[in-house]
This record gives C-alpha cells, sequence and structure tokens, in this order.
C-alpha cells in the first residue's frame, strides 16, 4: 500500500514538474515571438537609443551589433539558440545595460517581492475580516460587507494609486509620495494592490461562508453552546476559505504582474519598472526573463495552493491517498 501512494505521489509531481516546464516554454516562446516579429530594425534601435540619436544606419555600422547579438542569424536559429540559453539556465544579456538578465532580475527583485506578499497578507487580512464581522449578521451589515467587495473588486489599481497617493500622501502628508524606504513606503502601494484583490477573496469567502453557517456541524457547535464568533472563526472560516485559497495561487501571480502599476505611481523600485524600460527599448533578454519570473512564481503559487488545501482540510489529504 505504502509502495502504491509514493508511486502516485511521484507520478503527480513528475506531472507537475512536466506541465511547469511546458507553461515556462510556452511564456517565453511567445514572448520572443512577439519581440521579434514586431516591425524595425532591432540593431537600428539599439543604435539609436544608445546615441540619443534616430538616423538610418549603414551596414557597417550594423554588422557589428548584428554579429554581438545574432541578429544576422535566421530567426529560427535565433529562436533555437535562445531556448537552448534557457535550458542552460541562460537568460541572456541585456541588450541596453550589457549585463546578465539574471543579475538585473535579482538587483530590483526584492522590493517587489515584499510589495507583492504585503499585499498579499493584507487583502487576506481585509477578507477575512470583514467576512466575519459582517457576513449573515443582518441586512444592513451584510448588505454593507457585500457592497464593499463589489466596489472594491472593481476598482482600476492604477485610479485607486492616484487616489490614495493624492488623499493620504499629498494632502495628509501621512505617508511617503514615493520610494521605498521603510514601512510606511510599503502602505500605500500594498493598499493598490491589497483592496481590489480583497474585493474578489472577500466574495468568494462569503458566499461559501454562509453556505458553511447552515451545515449539520455548525449547527451542533452552537447546540454546544459555542459562540457565534468562536463558531466563525473555528469552524465557519476554516471551510469558506477553501475555494478562496485556489484564487490565491493565481493572485500571487496577478500581483506580480500589477506591481508595474503600483511601482510606476508610487515611484518604487522593483521589476515592474525594470518591464516598462525593456519593453520600450524592445530589449528582449530582459522581457523574456521577467516574464518566466511571473510564470514561474505562478507555477509555484499553483503548486503551494495545492498543499495548503490539505493543511486547511486534512480530509482532502484523505481523499487524494486514497485515489491513488
Amino acid at each position: 500500500m505504502t509502495g502504491r501512494l509514493t508511486t502516485g505521489r511521484l507520478r503527480r509531481l513528475a506531472g507537475r514538474i512536466a506541465g511547469a516546464v511546458v507553461v515556462l516554454w510556452a511564456a517565453a516562446s511567445f514572448t520572443f515571438a512577439v519581440q521579434a516579429l514586431l516591425p524595425g530594425d532591432r540593431a537600428t534601435l539599439l543604435l539609436n537609443q544608445s546615441s540619443g540619436q534616430v538616423i538610418a544606419r549603414t551596414p557597417e555600422e550594423l554588422a557589428p551589433i548584428n554579429a554581438e547579438f545574432g541578429f544576422d542569424q535566421p530567426l529560427i536559429g535565433q529562436y533555437l539558440r535562445f531556448v537552448g540559453g534557457l535550458a542552460r539556465g541562460d537568460l541572456g544579456t541585456s541588450y541596453q545595460l550589457h549585463r546578465p538578465v539574471t543579475e538585473i532580475i535579482a538587483d530590483q527583485v526584492g522590493p517587489t517581492v515584499v510589495l507583492t506578499m504585503g499585499a498579499l497578507v493584507l487583502a487576506w487580512v481585509i477578507a477575512v475580516l470583514l467576512t466575519v464581522a459582517t457576513a449573515r449578521r443582518g441586512r444592513i451589515a451584510s448588505a454593507l460587507g457585500s457592497g464593499f467587495e463589489t466596489v472594491a473588486a472593481g476598482i482600476p489599481q492604477y485610479w485607486l494609486g492616484v487616489i490614495l497617493l493624492v488623499v493620504f500622501a499629498v494632502n495628509l502628508r501621512l505617508f511617503p509620495v514615493g520610494g521605498a524606504d521603510g514601512l510606511g513606503a510599503l502602505v500605500l502601494p500594498a493598499l493598490t494592490l491589497a483592496i481590489p484583490l480583497a474585493g474578489f477573496l472577500g466574495q468568494v469567502t462569503r458566499d461559501e461562508f454562509g453556505r458553511v453557517l447552515d451545515q449539520p456541524f455548525v449547527l451542533s457547535a452552537r447546540a454546544r453552546g459555542m459562540g457565534d464568533l468562536a463558531v466563525r472563526l473555528r469552524h465557519a472560516l476554516r471551510h469558506a476559505v477553501l475555494p478562496a485559497i485556489t484564487l490565491s495561487g493565481w493572485a500571487l501571480g496577478a500581483l506580480f504582474s500589477g506591481a508595474v502599476i503600483a511601482e510606476s505611481v508610487f515611484a518604487r523600485p522593483g521589476i515592474g519598472q525594470v518591464l516598462v524600460a525593456a519593453a520600450n527599448s524592445r530589449d528582449v533578454p530582459v522581457v523574456t526573463g521577467v516574464v518566466l519570473l511571473v510564470a514561474a512564481v505562478y507555477v509555484l503559487a499553483n503548486l503551494v495552493v495545492d498543499t495548503a488545501y490539505g493543511l486547511v482540510d486534512p480530509r482532502l489529504r484523505t481523499a487524494g491517498a486514497g485515489a491513488s
């Protein structure tokens, strides 16, 4: 029996790893195709950007650039060289900065990770507190909580960031206008990303929370004399968050993608700023490196979500073991 369980787990793990490789390959290939097939000559663009002059270039001027970056090869040759480098863990060298892409990303990923994780935790705190405090608490409380979630989920992040910046940083001067120095500089960017996400998480959690409150095990807990708050926290919430946990895998990748908005509005360092600069200059290696990082975050987050499911509800682990 133990051997069968081990084999089943290894098979599932191999399938997930294979799926992750396919996702990363597809993301890298799509990014390469979009960047490589854009109109205009990349060598001319690089020379014009480095010199600050938008002029036509002679073949003699373009030859060294084409040879250095392989632009003189057929497109399929460029792609195979690109994929081969990725297979070796080589993301290439930035066309603009002439530095390894891994170094560029490593220098800037720290502030983005802090912002993303802070926003995710803050979103969960807002969603859970609002759900526990207002769900099935009466028509007015429920309507207020549900209304906030609906509005929050539909707020554009860029608009929200500007409003928070103007009100709390410029007018009230409660937080820094920009930068990444200190915890205070993290609050407004994190709220910019967290509030819309809290709306989505809250909507999913609220629906399930209301359904769980009507389950027999909750009614039994109330009959044994357990208080309403204890029932909500110890029984209902544990089961109600399962659907929202699924969203967290998607949300973590979405927060990484959305970090470019918060980093732009609040002038924070991070991979968002790197991605914008690289896309504008058609710096394919840097763009591809950032896209692969975001794709990897999506993949890893979903693996973590699978594990979290079993931790929140052990019955799922038992069911998975029985199926294998």
